[in-house]
């Protein structure tokens, strides 16, 4: 009777290399930027939630570009220099530094 060396040897050579194989995420690292200094704009001087078209006009002047409105509802997009607005309809839903390069 002959022992069955050639199966265990190839076992164990799988095995030992799946366990040498480093996993990915456990290789992972986070790096985190705490929000006040992902930059030196302030999120204070950018158009309000609420705040209407013409109000928007009247603080910061006209956009460089607007798009829309799209979809239902209509949500359209005021484009400056630093930020750009969301609107829906007339009002705004939010506004937003570009990222700084």
């Amino acid at each position: 009777m002959t022992k069955p060396v050639p199966k265990l040897f190839g076992t164990l050579t799988l095995a030992a290399a799946m366990g040498l194989t480093p996993l990915s995420p456990l290789m992972a690292e986070d790096i985190t930027i705490p929000v006040g200094s992902q930059a030196e704009r302030n999120q204070a001087d950018l158009p309000r939630t609420g705040m209407t078209q013409a109000s928007v006009r009247d603080n910061w002047g006209t956009p460089w570009e607007i798009r829309g409105p799209v979809g239902e509802p209509p949500i359209s997009q005021w484009h400056y220099d630093g930020f750009v607005v969301y609107f829906e309809g007339d009002r705004v839903l939010h506004a937003v530094l570009n990222p700084q390069r």
